[in-house]
């Protein structure tokens, strides 16, 4: 029964060395780091590089900044939809619009712009 290596980036630096000193063509084992000893015994070995998988790059997405009177009229839309989950006995809709009245009216006190009162 053949036994199966684990990948070389899986073992140590140690482990690495000890495999290393069994080839030949290797020299200066003990000065090498842990990437300089695979791309040493993969040369000896005669091992091509595996494909490495690319890394996905997050993008952060820039925050948008709405204006007072924005989100106000965003309230005013969530509470018509919510009045009208309300009449159609959608309930959970419902708690999830209050949710987000709620969650809108505290970014309109975060704005830190007061709105002129009504005539």
């Amino acid at each position: 029964m053949e036994k199966k290596e684990k990948p070389l980036e899986k073992l140590t630096a140690k482990e690495l060395r000890e495999m290393a000193l069994g080839l030949t063509g290797i020299q200066g084992v003990h000065a090498m780091k842990k990437e300089e000893l695979i791309v040493a015994i993969r040369a000896a070995k005669g091992i091509t590089e595996p494909p490495k998988k690319e890394k996905q790059v997050f993008v952060k997405k820039e925050k948008v900044v709405f204006t007072a009177a924005e989100l106000k009229k965003k309230v005013k839309e969530l509470r018509l939809k919510r009045e009208d989950a309300l009449q159609h006995h959608n309930w959970k809709m419902a708690e999830i619009l209050r949710n987000r009245i709620r969650r809108t009216k505290k970014m309109t006190r975060r704005t830190g712009v007061v709105s002129p009162p009504k005539p």
